[in-house]
């Protein structure tokens, strides 16, 4: 087993999702650790947010190692965006793994929450790996 200090979670991070994960409810694992509902609550919280922040960083270092790197900016139209990953393949010559179908939805599992009628609301970066993958890197504010 990973040791939680290697890790961006604490010991009680990790000991509150393996409890969550063995299907335990948070007034059950309140019960075996002596505290209330309400903290499991908090730390449960503060162990997601710190696995999507572990995930964007993951994400943002894929991106930065991409031979093929551009942020397309706020505003733009999702098919421009599609158009753009395509017309950067081949300027590289890298060739995209995706049909466009299967990068549109590609895209939309990543960038959901960052569009709006079919336009991006925040600039996204993109990087396209030697392998023909596509990583997304939406840049919050």
């Amino acid at each position: 087993m990973v040791e939680p200090a290697s890790t961006v979670l604490t010991e009680r991070q990790v000991e509150v999702l393996e409890l969550r994960e063995a299907g335990l409810t948070q007034r059950e694992i309140a019960e075996r650790l002596g505290t209330t509902a309400s903290n499991v609550s908090a730390v449960e919280r503060a162990a997601r947010e710190n696995v999507e922040k572990a995930r964007r960083t993951l994400e943002l270092v894929r991106t930065i190692r991409s031979p093929s790197r551009f942020t397309v900016p706020a505003g733009a139209i999702f098919d421009d965006l599609v158009q753009e990953i395509y017309d950067r393949g081949d300027e590289t010559g890298l060739k995209i793994e995706y049909s466009r179908p299967e990068l549109y939805a590609h895209l939309y599992d990543h960038l959901s929450n960052h569009t709006s009628d079919n336009r991006l609301a925040v600039p996204v970066t993109i990087g396209l790996t030697d392998e023909g993958d596509v990583n997304i890197f939406p840049n919050e504010e």
